[in-house]
């Protein structure tokens, strides 16, 4: 790839972010945003309308209908990274060797995965989760195993009647699960259907299990219920409103609140 060919990329990579955090900008903001020209913005606008990432508005543009119903894997990735380390290092303290854990396809278990990774020990790995598997090529003393089911690209996990079958012949010691969003109803929340009824069979399947969740998922919702809340102990950071903290313990909810401060 040249190196003007890599700047367009990057450039297309920050119009989409910018979208998908602050919804509707005007062209004149995106320029601002990315330190480029108004007439480069339309050029990018355009080629982001024409892979129907975004539509084109009067004077702006937004993220295309429907792709805002859930933000792509790489760019969820990427947000709150400080919050969702610090979870990952508080999760990482409960870990046992020779235990089997499931790891969920959320983004913040992957930072989870991540520190397995760098700093392994004797596991059995089950995960739904491509990305959360890739983690662990070539690493002494796992041993890893990846549900078959049907590939929900969004999240790039398996899904789906093979995935819940294959959950029913086995049980974990720990499940580490994230979640779209925890409601003011005191729930957990999908965006997407056949992942809900999954997360539902992993918590069914496991002995102790952890939602894995930054302060910026508490009082938002999402179309599918999940579980309640206190189906599991919450794992989150230091952020969470004293608002939270308190529903937290109305609902009965053991939690556990990660210092960002050690992240920062």
């Amino acid at each position: 790839m040249s190196q003007a060919v890599g700047v367009k990329v990057d450039r297309l990579d920050a119009i989409r972010s910018h979208l998908y955090a602050n919804g509707f900008s005007t062209i004149q903001a995106l320029a601002d945003a990315i330190g480029a020209s108004l007439a480069t913005v339309r050029r990018d606008l355009q080629i982001l309308e024409q892979e129907g990432a975004i539509d084109r508005v009067h004077g702006g543009a937004r993220i295309a209908e429907g792709s805002s119903v859930e933000v792509a894997f790489q760019e969820r990735e990427k947000r709150h990274l400080s919050a969702k380390r610090a979870i990952a290092t508080a999760a990482y303290d409960l870990l046992h060797p020779r235990t089997a854990i499931f790891l969920d396809a959320g983004t913040t278990v992957l930072q989870l995965a991540r520190l397995v990774r760098i700093n392994p020990m004797p596991l059995r790995i089950f995960t739904n989760g491509l990305t959360v598997a890739q983690e662990f090529l070539n690493i002494p003393n796992l041993e890893v195993v990846l549900l078959g089911g049907q590939l929900r690209s969004e999240n790039a996990s398996l899904v789906g009647p093979q995935a819940e079958a294959m959950l029913e012949t086995l049980w974990f010691d720990q499940l580490f699960l994230g979640a779209s969003a925890i409601s003011s109803d005191g729930a957990i929340y999908s965006v997407d259907s056949a992942e809900a009824s999954l997360n539902r069979r992993m918590l069914a399947r496991s002995a102790n299990r952890f939602v894995l969740a930054d302060s910026s998922k508490f009082g938002t919702t999402a179309t599918y219920k999940v579980a309640p809340l206190d189906t599991a102990k919450v794992i989150t950071d230091s952020g969470l409103s004293r608002h939270w903290r308190d529903e937290l313990v109305n609902f009965g909810v053991d939690a556990t609140i990660a210092d960002l401060r050690a992240k920062e």
